[in-house]
C-alpha cells in the first residue's frame, strides 16, 4: 500500500529510527489493513474510524497479545495518523479517541553481583578464538551497557585506547561515549591482535566469527543465555539482561541517576528511573536484615 511505504520510507530515512523498529512498524501497519480490509472491504485511509481501529484492537486482544505489544502497535498507528496529517492524506486522527491499556509494571531482571564476580573471574572460557569472542562479548555488554546492536556496530577506530573510551552509535544515529577499565582495554588489544588472524574481509567491526565474518544477534543471544545460564537461575538470560544489570549495580554503587542515563543513552531520565526500584528493594532488604524494629 502507498501509505504504508511512504510512512516506512519517512521513519526509516527522516526519523532514522532502528532496522527493528522499522520492521515492527511495517508489520503493525500490514496487519492492521489487512484486517480492515477482510472485515470492511475498504482501504480509504480519510474514512476509517475510531470505531473499526477498536475492532481491531478488539481482535488482537482475543489473540492473547501482552498489554505491551498491544501499547506498541497503538503507538505504531499514531505515529502513521500523525504522518497521513502531515501530508494531508486525512483531515484528523481518529487516534485521538484511542486509549492505550496499562502496562503491567515489572522490575528490569538482572544478575547479582556475586553471580556475576562468578561469571567473569571463575567460569572457564575455552582457549581459542571463539572463547576469547565470548569473553569479550560478555565484558562488553556488562561493563558498557550498551545494546546488542551498538555491540554488533562496535567498530575498532571508535576505541579510544589512550583516554579509554569507546564510542557508540545508539538509536536514532546518536553517538555517546562509554568510559572503559584498563583491564577491558587489555583484554580488547589482545583480541584485535588474534583478530588479525582470522580477518577475511577489509571491515572495522571489532567483534567477529572464527571464519572472519562480523557476528549476528543470535550468536550474542546464545553466548549471552548460555554464560548467564552458569551463574542464575535466571528466567530471563538475554543481551538486555547484561544492559539491566550494568545500570543496577551503578546505582547500587552510588551512582548518580543522570550519569547513569548519559551511559545508558537514554533520551529521558524517566526510562533511567526503572532501576531505582532494584535499588529501594535492597535498601528494604538491608533494613529488614539489620533494624530491629524490621
Amino acid at each position: 500500500m502507498k501509505y504504508i511505504s511512504e510512512f516506512i520510507g519517512y521513519i526509516q530515512n527522516e526519523k532514522r529510527y532502528s532496522k527493528h523498529t522499522v520492521q515492527a512498524y511495517e508489520s503493525d501497519l500490514e496487519q492492521f489493513f489487512l484486517f480492515i480490509q477482510s472485515e470492511y472491504n475498504t482501504d480509504e485511509l480519510d474514512k476509517l474510524t475510531h470505531s473499526q481501529i477498536r475492532s481491531w484492537l478488539a481482535d488482537i486482544r482475543q489473540k492473547d497479545i501482552q498489554p505491551k505489544s498491544i501499547n506498541r502497535k497503538i503507538s505504531t498507528l499514531k505515529s502513521f495518523y500523525r504522518f497521513a496529517l502531515k501530508k494531508q492524506y486525512v483531515a484528523s486522527s481518529p487516534m485521538s479517541k484511542i486509549t492505550s491499556p496499562k502496562n503491567a509494571k515489572r522490575l528490569p531482571v538482572f544478575v547479582s553481583e556475586t553471580q556475576m564476580d562468578t561469571l567473569v573471574r571463575h567460569v572457564d572460557f575455552t582457549d581459542d578464538f571463539t572463547g576469547k569472542t565470548e569473553r569479550l562479548i560478555l565484558e562488553l555488554l556488562y561493563q558498557t551497557g550498551m545494546r546488542r546492536a551498538e555491540l554488533l556496530g562496535l567498530e575498532v577506530p571508535k576505541i579510544d585506547f589512550a583516554n579509554r573510551t569507546v564510542k557508540v552509535i545508539g538509536k536514532g544515529n546518536k553517538e555517546r561515549i562509554i568510559p572503559i577499565a584498563q583491564e577491558l582495554v587489555l583484554q580488547i588489544k589482545e583480541y584485535i591482535k588474534e583478530r588479525s588472524e582470522h580477518l577475511q574481509d577489509e571491515h572495522n567491526i571489532l567483534l567477529i566469527l572464527n571464519s572472519g565474518a562480523p557476528l549476528y544477534p543470535k550468536f550474542i543471544h546464545r553466548v549471552v543465555t548460555k554464560y548467564i545460564g552458569l551463574v542464575s537461575t535466571n528466567e530471563k538470560k538475554s543481551p538486555h539482561v547484561l544492559r539491566h544489570t550494568f545500570a543496577t549495580h551503578l546505582l547500587n554503587q552510588g551512582a548518580d541517576l543522570n550519569a547513569v542515563k548519559e551511559l545508558l543513552g537514554h533520551a529521558s531520565l524517566a526510562a533511567t528511573q526503572i532501576y531505582t526500584h532494584n535499588t529501594i528493594e535492597k535498601l528494604k532488604e538491608v533494613h529488614r536484615k539489620a533494624h530491629p524494629k524490621a
